[in-house]
């Protein structure tokens, strides 16, 4: 069948159908709290700072609009094929089904980009919260050479020479931490989750109600500063800019769909899950960047820490914030990397039993019923990456990584519709081809503004992705070859 050979929906139906060991336990708030869990965290605490700062000023709250419309195109998209095809492995099992075997890979391996490296940027942001927490609330100092990466990204995007620091030690250890629940159990992680979850709303909530009386409306003046002359810098450019540059904190509702395997009903609770994330996300979003953009001018944002320095904008009467903060975005931060970690084992998971990746990644623990090995790699690959490298390298890698695979599924659900129009769909995507070819103009146009090393990086990698889907994938394929699947708590039949 070769490189465009595709897995049939009856069989992937049919591998539902089967035990594989993944243990069904999450219910559809379960699935909501696992998005939430993933897409509140650098998105607030990190990066909507720098993008008010740098691009759009006030306006980056249109910013946010944009980017939740392209998502909200690309999640109608993704729950539609997640309640067909309830299956671990997310774009990549889509893919699988439209578009054949080489389009199913270089997605899985574009997965990387998002799940691993943004584990791995979200833990290094964590770390910076951390830091600040000890030093500025328990006057505890760790040294600067155990706390920063050894490498940093110099102008233009290059690594210059070594830092002097030798590892970034508090996100190797939250790396770790978080991928030691995960194997312990998808229960356990989820309830974990929740209550990381719950706490860093009721910060987030805190922030707004009581950061709103303090606004200065003087602050949203001009709302959408006049551009520099430099696309991108202001003006409605900047407002498009921002959009591209803070998508980075709407990434992980697409998490949601890793797990199917494990939700009990799938056609219903997955579309719950990935809508009702994405739709709480997107009012907080909005509602946090006017009330930060009102308390303090938005060119004093560009900062680790915007939204505490927001708040110390207000003065004296919320003080009293400044630390709850701290913990709300240490807790919100350790959140998003456990739910990162979690999806990108899912889906080396799903790659594994299809042939394409190593069997020992599609092992499943016989007692906690989790992808213990796939979840140790990527644990391991995420320690080093987050222990060596700065945030700045990694964050636009991650964008563009996860805009391409919403493409993808958006694509992915036209070439369906065409194709197979007679298939059982327990939710629909409206208003199709618009939604999709929407959700596929918004994505693009948000990737074109990501600059030329980043794509160039996104070749690079695609390049490496291609070498080694030739070298064993293609070779080893079970599809390709029309050999069943395993089955089994150890991941053969």
């Amino acid at each position: 069948m070769g490189i465009w050979s595709k897995k049939s929906i009856a069989q992937l139906q049919q591998e539902d159908g089967h035990e594989h060991g993944l243990r069904r336990t999450l219910s559809g708030l379960n699935l909501v709290m696992l998005g939430v869990g993933a897409i509140i965290g650098a998105g607030i605490f990190v990066v909507t700072g720098t993008a008010a700062a740098q691009h759009a000023g006030p306006a980056i709250v249109l910013s946010f609009v944009l980017a939740g419309v392209g998502c909200l195109f690309a999640g109608l998209c993704y729950a539609e094929f997640a309640a067909m095809i309830p299956v671990a492995g997310s774009a990549y099992t889509y893919g699988y089904a439209t578009m054949g075997e080489l389009v199913a890979w270089l997605i899985g391996w574009d997965l990387m980009l998002e799940y691993l490296f943004a584990s791995s940027a979200v833990a290094v942001g964590w770390s910076g919260y951390f830091t600040a927490f000890l030093r500025d609330h328990l006057h505890i100092h760790l040294p600067k050479e155990l706390v920063n990466a050894p490498f940093d990204v110099a102008p233009g995007g290059h690594i210059p020479h070594a830092t002097g620091a030798f590892i970034n030690l508090p996100a190797v250890v939250l790396v770790g931490v978080m991928t030691l629940l995960l194997i312990t159990g998808i229960r356990e992680s989820a309830r974990a989750n929740n209550i990381i979850v719950f706490l860093k709303l009721a910060v987030v909530l805190l922030v707004i109600g009581f950061g709103a009386p303090h606004v200065e409306p003087a602050n949203w003046t001009p709302f959408i500063p006049e551009n520099t002359g430099t696309f991108g810098q202001f003006g409605w450019s900047g407002v498009f800019a921002g959009a591209g540059v803070i998508f980075f904190a709407y990434i992980g509702f697409d998490a949601v769909s890793t797990a199917a395997q494990e939700t009990r009903n799938p056609q219903k609770d997955l579309p719950v899950g990935i809508l009702g994330a994405l739709g709480v996300c997107t009012l907080l979003y909005m509602l946090m960047s006017l009330v930060m953009t009102g308390l303090a001018p938005y060119n004093t944002l560009n900062v680790p820490e915007p939204v505490y320095v927001a708040i110390s904008k207000a003065g004296p009467s919320l003080g009293w914030l400044g630390p709850i903060v701290s913990l709300g975005a240490i807790a919100g931060l350790a959140s998003v990397v456990l739910v990162m970690l979690m999806g990108q084992a899912r889906v080396f998971y799903a790659m594994s039993r299809d042939g394409l990746l190593p069997p020992f990644f599609g092992h499943v623990h016989p007692r906690f019923q989790t992808p213990h090995v796939a979840s140790l790699i990527t644990g391991g690959v995420a320690m080093a990456v987050a222990g060596l490298f700065p945030i700045g390298l990694l964050g636009e890698l991650v964008s563009i990584g996860t805009l391409f695979a919403f493409i993808v599924v958006c694509s992915g659900v036209l070439v369906l519709r065409y194709r197979r129009p007679e298939l059982h769909r327990p939710f629909r995507t409206p208003f199709v081809p618009l939604v999709p070819v929407l959700g596929i103009l918004t994505c693009g146009s948000l990737m074109l503004g990501l600059g030329v090393p980043t794509w160039l990086r996104l070749v690079v990698w695609m390049g490496l992705g291609l070498a080694v889907y030739f070298g064993y994938g293609h070779k080893h394929s079970r599809v390709g070859h029309q050999a069943p699947a395993p089955a089994g708590p150890g991941g053969t039949r």
